[in-house]
Order: C-alpha cells, then structure tokens, then sequence
C-alpha cells in the first residue's frame, strides 16, 4: 500500500511575543511552543481539583461507544452533566455510570452563555478555573475571538477540519498526538463543508478515498505544557493518549468585518469566501443549460482561470507584514 509522506511539527523553545511574530508567524506553517508559561493549572488541574472548581455546572458533552467519533455521521450522542461527574467518568476507562455502554468515550468542547450567538470564554465559563491558566499574549487583546475548554477520554480521536482563524492549542494535562495537513493539500482529503470525510486517517479506505495518500501528513505529540500553533485553514484531527485537558486560543488575524458575525464556533467560511462559493454554485447551475461537450470545455477554462487567479506558491510568497497588521493566511 502507498504510504502518505509524514513530516515531524517543528519544536521551539524560549518563545517570547517578539519570537513568534518574528519567526514563527510569518512562515504560517504548524509548530510546537516548548516551555511557554501556561500558569498554576499545569500542576493544579488534576481530576479532583477540576471537579472541585467546577462543581455541578451542567455542560453538553459528546458521548459515544467507540472512541472515533465522526461529526459527519454523527455516530455519538450530546448528553448533559454536571461538571464533576463528567470530569470523572471522562477520567475512567470503564464506567459504573454510563449512557450507552460502560466503555463509552467522553468530550467537551465549551460553549458560549448563548450558544447561537456567544464564543466561548474561559474566564467566563469557568473562572475559577480561568484564573490558573494564564492565556500566551501572542496578539493583540482586540483580536481575541475565544477560549475552548476541551476535555477528552482517553483515546478519543476527532474528526479532521479546519478553522478559520489561527489558534494556539494548550495542552495542560496528558498527551495528545495531533495530524494536521496543509490547505494547499486540500483536494486530496475529500471535504465535506469543513471537514474530511476520511474519518480514519491511520488506516484509510484507498478504494475510497485514493488520492488521500497523497495529503502531506504533519505530525506531533503534545506533552503538558505544550502550546501548538495552528494557522488557519490547516486541518488537524487529535488523538488523545491519554485522559487529557486542554485550551485553544483563538484570534482574528484577518479584519473583524472579514467574519461572518452570526459565528460564534468561528469555523464559518470568511464572509468573501462564502460569496465566491455562492457565485461558483450559480455558475454551475449556468453551465448546465449547455450540452455535456460544451459543460466540460467551459468547466475546464474556468478552473485554469481559477488556477491562474488563486493559486500561490506559499513556500515563497511568506507575509512579511509588521505585527501590528493583521496577515493573510497562505
């Protein structure tokens, strides 16, 4: 079988505010922040503690039988509980308490106040807990869009998407192995919306799914502590190792106006992007009212103008913007 082409994320270490923008940002590729100061929640946020702080707060959590869960099939359920209780039955392996099966797996991703229209806030949602962990001032304050609570069972994996705006990942407690692959390598990973619809990246199905080998793999473990920077429009799709806690950071790095307003998961497509997708739609739908021969000739012209017009050579054509403007993904 044709292996996929696998790449280790860069680790760096003694990463200020001025490394990143200098250094890191600009090359608006993966990379792994060693050592950076999270705050007390790397020693504080044990099982216990975190039950403790926060309390019975009820949150909607995914649960599901098997440990791959696949947001396009929806192959889990949302259920409720308090906050404690979820912490602790996210933390066993098997359950004495369960919803559909004693070896089921746990996730939260937090929400806003108002789901529809609130991001979510750590400090927020859950300030007692917010006060331990101390978020990278790697952007300006009025660029910040959300903090995410995230907590996993172990070996929950998730499924492979993208974001729309550049976030840092915070590991604080357990590994996690993340898989992450280029917007460049797009075509290769059947989409769906926003996500791939190859929901086993370990062991695909090439019958299915043939060009997928051809997707450039990049790949780290994260250890407690770690902060991972992904830009926007990468895809990732985590793997915990172990039971884990984590936080993702994430900023506009484009104008605000660029965002869809009504977003509060900021994962809708830039407002300019979802008009050109709309245009193409209508463009098709033009297309058809021709024979099949003159469909292929003009469907072919449009994608070279579209080559001609978007594609770039990211390797070369870096932002070199000053950090006080906002940079445009690759």
């Amino acid at each position: 079988m044709e292996l996929q082409e696998k790449v280790s994320v860069p680790i760096f270490t003694e990463v200020d505010k001025d490394v990143f923008l200098r250094d890191i940002y600009p090359e608006r590729s993966p990379a792994v922040l060693r050592g950076v100061c999270l705050g007390p929640c790397l020693e504080k946020w044990t099982v216990e503690y975190l039950g403790q702080r926060g309390r019975d707060k009820e949150v909607k959590i995914h649960v599901s039988t098997v440990p791959q869960m696949d947001f396009l099939h929806k192959n889990f359920a949302y259920k409720t509980l308090p906050f404690n209780e979820f912490v602790k039955r996210a933390s066993e392996k098997k359950h004495s308490d369960f919803f559909l099966c004693d070896e089921e797996s746990y996730y939260l991703r937090s929400l806003g106040e108002d789901v529809r229209k609130e991001p979510a806030d750590l400090s927020k949602q859950f300030p007692d807990l917010a006060e331990d962990f101390h978020i990278p001032h790697f952007f300006e304050p009025d660029q910040f869009f959300s903090s995410v609570f995230r907590i996993s069972s172990c070996g929950l994996q998730l499924w492979t998407h993208y974001d729309v705006m550049d976030n840092l990942l915070a590991q604080v407690t357990g590994m996690k192995r993340v898989a992450l692959y280029s917007p460049q390598d797009a075509l290769h990973l059947y989409l769906s919306g926003d996500k791939s619809e190859v929901v086993d990246i370990d062991s695909p199905d090439l019958k299915r799914f043939p060009e997928f080998v051809k997707a450039k793999r990049y790949e780290c473990v994260l250890e407690p502590g770690d902060l991972l920077f992904i830009p926007a429009l990468w895809f990732h799709n985590t793997l915990a190792l172990q039971f884990g806690v984590g936080v993702n950071v994430f900023w506009r790095h484009l104008p605000a106006d660029s965002y869809d307003r009504k977003d509060p998961y900021g994962n809708k497509d830039p407002a300019a992007a979802t008009r050109a997708l709309q245009a193409l739609e209508r463009a098709l739908h033009t297309l058809d009212e021709l024979p099949a021969d003159y469909r292929d000739f003009y469907g072919r012209r449009m994608i070279q103008r579209i080559q001609q017009r978007t594609h770039c050579d990211t390797t070369t054509q870096h932002s070199t913007l000053p950090s006080s403007q906002f940079t445009k993904p690759g």
